[in-house]
């Protein structure tokens, strides 16, 4: 259950680790950097709102009440 036992790996008290396949590795790096670039995003759009530098109806453009 849970795999063979042949192969290369590294056993730590009972326990072995095995080395992951390549594309186990790129497809990681990959969603991680999805990830970074998303929080940064969300992070230049929405982080003077959650740090309570402003309000969320202040600064988002004009909407031309006046004349």
């Amino acid at each position: 259950m849970g795999g063979g036992h042949g192969g290369e790996g590294v056993t730590y008290k009972g326990l072995t680790l095995h080395k992951p396949k390549r594309w186990h590795t790129v497809t990681g790096k990959g969603l991680c950097a999805v990830m970074w670039f998303w929080v940064l995003y969300r992070a230049k759009q929405d982080g003077p709102v959650v740090l309570g530098w402003r309000h969320p109806w202040e600064g988002h453009g004009d909407h031309g009440h006046g004349p």
